[in-house]
């Protein structure tokens, strides 16, 4: 079974994040979030927000703020995509922070 992309609110994207992100705790704000979807169970999420840095809160940007999956192969990868492309519709830039 191939994975898919639904639209989650934060707080369901927050309650994948608690469970299985190793270091980090849920963000308290963000713009959208996405999940990755196999077989009708939820494998990944990412939550994508305004950027934390202050020189680049210019108004085109935005940030991805968490990213976690189960380890499904390719979540990661499928949910950078969408988050991307989701981004491009009203901002310019999508800024990727590696923990």
């Amino acid at each position: 079974m191939s994975l898919s992309l639904a639209p989650c609110t934060l707080a369901e994207a927050n309650a994948f994040v608690r469970l299985h992100h190793r270091h980090h705790p849920p963000t308290p704000v963000a713009k959208y979030s996405i999940a990755a979807i196999k077989s009708g169970v939820v494998v990944g999420v990412v939550i994508v927000g305004l950027p934390k840095a202050r020189l680049a809160m210019d108004g085109w940007t935005l940030e991805i703020t968490r990213l976690a999956t189960d380890g499904t192969p390719n979540a990661c990868s499928i949910l950078y995509g969408a988050a991307r492309k989701a981004a491009f519709f009203f901002f310019k830039r999508l800024r990727y922070i590696v923990v």
